[in-house]
């Protein structure tokens, strides 16, 4: 039941980002909810190696580096789902920045945090 809320609150805060930001585009609410199953697939499984293989620059960065990656987390998921389109690497950093602080406060207000 926890992994439907998540996934709702995830499609809900990407299609209300979609109406905020100029360069994020999301066809319908069904989109949005395949964005955050791809996203959450993508966070579990590719994200750990990109982590792994970046993990000196990371350090190096003290740990800012992990928004590229993030970014580079939601570029990928706009390769893989069509008719969600981010118009460049700047919007994805600012579109991940902005969806990782609504998601963890929404999920607070829930009572579903970790």
């Amino acid at each position: 039941m926890k992994l439907l809320l998540r996934l709702l609150v995830t499609a809900a805060l990407v299609l209300l980002l979609s109406n905020i930001l100029t360069g994020v585009h999301v066809a319908s609410f069904g989109t949005a909810v395949i964005v955050a199953v791809v996203l959450g697939l993508l966070n579990v499984f590719i994200k750990p190696i990109l982590v792994v293989l970046t993990l000196p620059v990371t350090v190096v960065t003290l740990g800012l580096f992990l928004l590229v990656i993030n970014a580079v987390i939601i570029l990928l998921s706009t390769k893989i789902v069509g008719g969600f389109v981010v118009d460049s690497f700047w919007t994805a950093l600012i579109f991940s920045i902005i969806l990782s602080l609504l998601q963890s406060i929404t999920y607070k207000i829930l009572g579903d945090d970790k």
